[in-house]
C-alpha cells in the first residue's frame, strides 16, 4: 500500500477513530480498495431488501466534479461558513475546535473536485417523508467505515442537495433517481484519532424521558 496510514480490523476502533477527513490528497486510490468499499455498501440493510440504491463512481470525470463544486462552494458561502462563525459550539467541542473544523470544511469546499474518488449514493423515486434516505444511508455508513478500515479518508457530504436538481443533472444522474450523498474518498492528510463527542449520559434516557441511566458515563 503506497500510503502509510494505520489500518484497523477492530470494528469498535474503526467507529471510534473515524474522524471526518476533509483534507484529502489527490493521489490515486487503487480500484481494488474502491471495490472493497462499494461491496461494504452493498452489504448494508435496505428496506425489504429492495436494494434500490445505485452508486455512481466519479473518478476521471473531472468536469462533472467541477460543475458540482461550484454549487458546493456557493452553499458554503451562503450557509455553512456563517453557521460555523456564529453558531453554538457542539457538545464535547470548543470554539477553537469548531473554527479548525470550519477551516477543514472550507478546504474541502475549495478542493472538493480534487478528491480522486467520489461515490455518489442514489435512490430511485421520490420519498419526501420521514424515511427518506433510510435505504441508502446504512450503505453510506458501511462505506465510510470500510474506508477508515483501509486507511482512507472520507466524509459524508449532502450539501450539494441544496441544488440537488442542478447537481444531479451535472453528474448525469437520470430522471427517476436522486443523489442523497457524495462520499469524497482519498488518502488523508491528517490523522485518525478519537472522535469528539459529548457525554453519552447526556443523550441516553432509561424508560422515561430525561431519566438517567444509572452507571452510564
Amino acid at each position: 500500500m503506497p500510503h502509510h496510514v494505520p489500518l484497523s480490523t477492530d470494528i469498535f476502533d474503526v467507529m471510534h477513530t473515524m474522524r471526518a477527513m476533509r483534507r484529502l490528497k489527490p493521489d490515486p486510490v487503487p480500484d481494488d480498495l474502491v471495490f472493497k468499499i462499494l461491496a461494504a455498501g452493498q452489504a448494508a440493510a435496505s428496506g425489504g431488501n429492495t436494494q434500490r440504491w445505485k452508486f455512481l463512481v466519479l473518478k476521471d470525470a473531472v468536469a462533472k466534479k467541477k460543475a458540482v463544486q461550484v454549487f458546493y462552494k456557493r452553499l458554503f458561502d451562503q450557509n455553512v461558513g456563517p453557521r460555523y462563525r456564529t453558531g453554538p459550539v457542539p457538545p464535547g467541542s470548543s470554539r477553537e475546535t469548531q473554527l479548525r473544523q470550519m477551516s477543514a470544511n472550507e478546504y474541502l469546499t475549495d478542493h472538493y473536485h480534487e478528491a480522486p474518488i467520489w461515490i455518489v449514493c442514489c435512490l430511485d423515486g421520490e420519498n419526501p417523508n420521514y424515511t427518506a434516505g433510510s435505504s441508502v444511508y446504512p450503505a453510506v455508513q458501511n462505506m465510510l467505515l470500510a474506508a477508515r478500515a483501509l486507511g482512507l479518508g472520507s466524509v459524508l457530504t449532502t450539501r450539494h442537495t441544496g441544488y440537488g436538481k442542478e447537481c444531479d443533472e451535472a453528474m448525469g444522474i437520470p430522471a427517476g433517481y436522486k443523489s442523497y450523498a457524495i462520499l469524497p474518498i482519498g488518502w488523508p492528510m491528517g490523522n485518525f484519532g478519537p472522535v469528539g463527542r459529548g457525554a453519552l449520559s447526556d443523550v441516553v434516557f432509561l424508560d422515561e424521558w430525561d431519566k438517567p441511566y444509572p452507571g452510564l458515563q
